[in-house]
């Protein structure tokens, strides 16, 4: 016997979100996490695990995340796993679009639902649509502009919708740093999440590091505290001067959202005098992008970007291959590294340039997320290689 629409046994199926994408394009799913719209970059993470860590990473700030993997919610949600340190601060990502409805959790140290964490940080959340196709099409087409919206009666203004995805200017030019750096300077001694025994403290520093904060994640303190280092994060638009006298034996250049270039008109005369300080410098994603802008190199707008647990990147002046954790939407063009900038590390995906040190200099950066959270430990040398390249300096 068939069901029909009238038959008050067939379920309601009216969408209660939409994603709508700059070309016109509406795809149509159901409501998760809070009500309402809003405008971003949708892009795709392949990661299998890790969603509340890439949802709370600051350099998501301006995007949309579409996770490849079908199954996102399993586990539920942590006060533990979130990497956002600003808690005032905007979350990162501005919504996610996933293929299934969210499960129960179903994990020891799960404390919330996914669907009630989302509202409670005010992401929008949308499922029930082919995320295989819209991967594809951004494979093809590149990162579209989109708005993504939930109202639980399905009730749109469709035409609005469309017209805010059009104007919105996306990315390219745009500094969203301001959104997700500290108001304020503080300190950090937490250590690395140890199995049955959670965090720890640093309570013997041997390095003094200023952390500079274009939105950092809380991996990355832990890892810098898990070597050795007191450290002290400061504001985005701290000046050289303020930096330089704090003394520090090694200064961080952290990861965060938005154009490198726009950032750069700001952050980049900062990074110029402590090179020239001759401090022990290290930077990551965001940080890498700009410590290329500083020696003379450009950046360039990605087609699809890279974000992601699994990417392979070779150290080339090791030989040694490191599968990587990835998120970023632009990188420094290889081919405008001036003499004195040493190309290190290169993706195996694309060729792209993910690492570089100057010559005869204690500076060195990663494209990628040595960190990881989510994702493989194959890079945590690298912090290693700071705390190195900062003893060196202090007994020289």
């Amino acid at each position: 016997m068939t069901q029909h629409d009238n038959d008050p046994a067939w379920p309601d199926h009216k969408p209660t979100a939409l994603l709508v994408l700059a070309d016109g394009t509406v795809l149509e799913g159901f409501g998760l996490g809070a009500e309402g719209q809003a405008v971003g970059e949708v892009c795709f993470n392949t990661a299998m695990t890790g969603y509340e860590e890439i949802l709370t990473d600051p350099s998501y700030a301006g995007q949309l995340i579409t996770f490849t993997f079908p199954h996102i919610g399993n586990v539920g949600t942590n006060d533990d796993d979130i990497e956002t340190v600003n808690m005032a601060a905007t979350p990162g990502a501005r919504g996610v679009i996933l293929r299934t409805a969210i499960t129960d959790p179903s994990n020891y140290r799960a404390t919330r639902h996914l669907d009630a964490w989302l509202k409670a940080r005010g992401i929008i959340g949308l499922s029930g649509i082919d995320t295989r196709a819209l991967t594809a099409l951004i494979r093809s087409k590149g990162m579209p502009n989109a708005v993504i919206a939930h109202a639980k009666d399905g009730e749109f203004d469709l035409h609005g919708l469309k017209e805010e995805a059009r104007e919105w200017p996306g990315l390219e030019g745009m500094d969203l740093v301001p959104m997700v750096t500290s108001g304020q300077r503080f300190t950090w001694d937490e250590t690395p999440w140890l199995w049955d025994k959670g965090f720890g403290r640093q309570e013997a520093p041997e390095f003094n590091v200023v952390a500079i904060d274009y939105g950092i994640k809380r991996n990355i303190l832990r890892l810098l505290a898990g070597v050795g280092c007191k450290v002290t994060v400061v504001p985005a638009t701290t000046s050289s001067e303020d930096i330089l006298a704090m003394k520090p034996d090694g200064v961080f250049l952290s990861n965060g959202p938005g154009d490198p270039a726009a950032t750069g008109k700001y952050a980049v005369p900062v990074i110029q005098d402590v090179i020239k300080s001759g401090t022990p410098t290290f930077g990551i994603c965001l940080g890498h992008q700009m410590l290329g802008l500083a020696v003379g190199a450009k950046t360039r707008k990605m087609h699809q970007g890279h974000h992601g647990a699994n990417h392979p990147v070779k150290d080339e002046t090791t030989g040694k291959v490191e599968i990587t954790s990835m998120n970023h939407g632009f990188a420094v063009d290889e081919s405008t590294l001036p003499k004195g900038a040493t190309q290190t590390h290169i993706s195996l995906f694309d060729g792209s340039n993910c690492g570089i040190q100057l010559d005869g200099k204690p500076v060195f950066s990663v494209q990628y997320h040595p960190e990881a959270s989510p994702g493989p430990r194959d890079s945590h040398y690298l912090f290693q290689r700071f705390a190195d390249l900062m003893r060196q300096k202090m007994s020289a």
